[in-house]
């Protein structure tokens, strides 16, 4: 049988009677997970589950660029809850989080940063991602939705399209930032006009 030792009372139940007293067995935040370290010792971690200090549910978040300063935020739901088709959440010196929401039948369309590398995960929806070394041989394809991410390399043309019945959105980490501090896109059509 294994041993626990130091079992880590969760910080809310400290001044909880019903805790104290033993009537409650498990915080409804928290639970202590039992770790195995490389010693062959078991440790425990302590782990939140929601965070109880959060926003209530359904309250929006307020998309800006909060960059440079220091930013915390559930990014599933900056995500989900943006419409823009492209808002820059943070912007620092050496990198960019940006939001986008891909409407059905669209795409980022055809594009290379020569000096920027990229991160994309998607939260929802589903799509294609293609990226080459030429505009016109785009020989990675890769079938993408909810939970995943793709890297896009420095130099690389790449395109995603929006595949599915509803919009992709997604956030993307540009190292180093690749638009202006606060840009705001509301449609593909705006990005393309403040591009030219």
């Amino acid at each position: 049988m294994y041993r626990f030792p130091r079992m880590y009372p969760c910080p809310y139940h400290m001044q909880n009677q019903m805790y104290q007293a033993g009537q409650m067995s498990q915080c409804p935040y928290c639970t202590n997970m039992p770790m195995h370290n490389p010693s062959q010792l078991m440790m425990t971690q302590h782990q939140c589950l929601p965070c109880p200090d959060q926003s209530p549910a359904g309250t929006p978040i307020r998309l800006m660029d909060y960059g440079p300063n220091p930013f915390a935020v559930n990014i599933e739901e900056a995500t989900t809850q943006n419409d823009n088709y492209r808002l820059a959440l943070w912007t620092g010196e050496h990198l960019q989080l940006t939001l986008m929401s891909i409407d059905v039948g669209g795409d980022i369309g055809l594009e290379i940063h020569p000096h920027v590398d990229q991160f994309i995960r998607i939260e929802e929806g589903q799509g294609l991602v293609q990226m080459g070394d030429r505009r016109d041989q785009l020989d990675f394809q890769a079938n993408v939705c909810a939970d995943f991410i793709f890297i896009i390399p420095a130099g690389k043309w790449h395109n995603l399209t929006n595949t599915g019945n509803t919009p992709i959105k997604l956030y993307s980490i540009y190292a180093p930032p690749n638009h202006p501090h606060g840009t705001i896109h509301q449609t593909k059509e705006d990005a393309e006009e403040q591009h030219d």
